[in-house]
């Protein structure tokens, strides 16, 4: 039976390598040259877009969303969907600041913060896996609880004011790029590492593409869905650590509508709402998509309320083409 197991699992690996070369190979060159375009038509339109400043300020600023994104990506590839990262993050974030005003050494403040993360994703995970609950309903209700959470222990007030060895996070530079920026790459380097070189990222893929067959050939489906949205917590704590040193103030009510960023994030960059295809580069593009475009109706005196107009017209493109691509790919056996 071990034997027939390890078969299986072999199988299903080789099997969902394959659908990630032939997605890797093409499907995410469409966002990369749509980023591409963009970038040619607003240093055309305003001459303050090309510049190194303001480039470096659109890496920065994307930075958070960026980073959520990573772990919206692996929760999207098992077919599910996390509401609360936004609330998540805010709650990870009035934590830190507590423990942090409470004299607790930076290094262990931090840690702290990742556990909460982390803790709260695996909530979801477990609920999610064990409880047979739509993520959709579980990821809501976190929303909810954290959301209620960061307001009950603030008082609904928000804490700042912070040493300056935790703002370096943000206010630093290493080789003139800002401190984000290389922690963003890093997660990126790490997250993309996992998908395709790593057992976990092979179920990933797996369990999005068919939670039956990898539950057949011998994936403990309930312990890697749960491990990808503690992932998600994770990377909220990150980004509540990064936006909290940028601000110098842990606010409850930080993180709204960083939800649909994220999945903004991730379905403009090729990841499937249907789970199973999908990869990290594609979400870095993503991100940086929304990003540039925010950047570059901001440059052009576009009110915000149309910039949200644009963003969501984008957001419904890419699932329209996400679902033209899969109508048009051969049918999974």
């Amino acid at each position: 039976m071990l034997n027939v197991n390890n078969k299986k699992r072999n199988g299903l690996l080789a099997h969902t390598s394959v659908n990630f070369k032939s997605f890797h190979a093409g499907r995410w060159l469409g966002p990369l040259a749509g980023l591409a375009f963009l970038c040619i038509v607003l240093w055309i339109a305003t001459p303050h877009f090309l510049t190194v400043s303001n480039l470096k300020n659109v890496a920065q600023q994307s930075s958070i969303n960026a980073i959520i994104s990573i772990g919206m990506t692996f929760v999207i590839l098992t077919a599910g969907i996390d509401l609360s990262v936004g609330s998540v993050l805010a709650f990870v974030g009035v934590i830190l600041a507590g423990v942090l005003h409470a004299g607790i050494p930076l290094p262990l403040a931090l840690l702290t913060a990742a556990f909460v993360g982390i803790g709260a994703g695996a909530i979801n995970g477990a609920l999610v896996s064990w409880g047979k609950l739509p993520p959709f309903i579980v990821t809501l209700g976190m929303m909810s609880v954290a959301r209620g959470g960061a307001l009950v222990v603030t008082g609904g007030r928000p804490i700042s004011g912070f040493e300056q060895g935790f703002r370096a996070l943000s206010t630093e530079h290493f080789l003139w790029i800002p401190i984000p920026i290389w922690i963003m790459i890093a997660l990126y380097a790490a997250a993309h590492l996992i998908l395709t070189k790593t057992r976990f990222g092979r179920y990933t893929y797996a369990i999005g593409g068919n939670e039956s067959a990898a539950y057949l050939s011998g994936v403990n489906v309930r312990i890697y869905k749960m491990t990808v949205y503690a992932l998600s917590g994770f990377t909220c704590a990150v980004a509540a650590i990064l936006l909290t040193s940028r601000l110098n103030s842990a606010q409850p009510l930080a993180g709204i509508n960083y939800e649909l960023d994220a999945i903004a994030a991730t379905v403009i960059g090729g990841t499937s709402l249907m789970g199973g295809e999908g990869s990290v580069s594609g979400t870095l593009i993503g991100a940086l998509i929304i990003q540039v475009l925010r950047n570059g109706l901001n440059l052009l005196n576009v009110s915000s309320n149309f910039q949200n107009i644009v963003i969501g017209g984008v957001i419904v493109i890419a699932a329209l083409l996400d679902t033209y691509l899969k109508s048009k790919s051969p049918k999974k056996s």
